[in-house]
């Protein structure tokens, strides 16, 4: 069995239950011309616990299918956005 790929993006959607969409960036070298080019990829992966929020910084592994779309687990949340947190406080009050 082969080392699963581990991959660090941004929360995009938590509308799901138990399914977030991550967004990872990417840096590669343009081919032809050489230059740095961004590019970008979403994957559905599975958060059991429900965990991450929209705009953490999440670290995800590959893992077996769990649904049509779903081929990614959360691993941990690396960094929790700090902007809905002072959101969540001020609907609060």
């Amino acid at each position: 069995m082969g080392i699963r790929k581990q991959y660090t993006g941004q929360v995009i959607s938590d509308k799901m239950q138990k399914t977030r969409i991550v967004k990872v960036v990417r840096l590669s070298k343009h081919p032809k011309y050489g230059r740095i080019v961004k590019t970008h990829n979403k994957f559905k992966i599975h958060d059991e616990k429900n965990l991450s929020k929209m705009g953490d910084i999440v670290k995800i592994e590959e893992t077996r299918p769990i649904s049509k779309d779903k081929r990614f687990r959360l691993l941990n949340v690396i960094k929790a956005d700090i902007a809905s947190s002072i959101q969540l406080k001020d609907e609060q009050q």
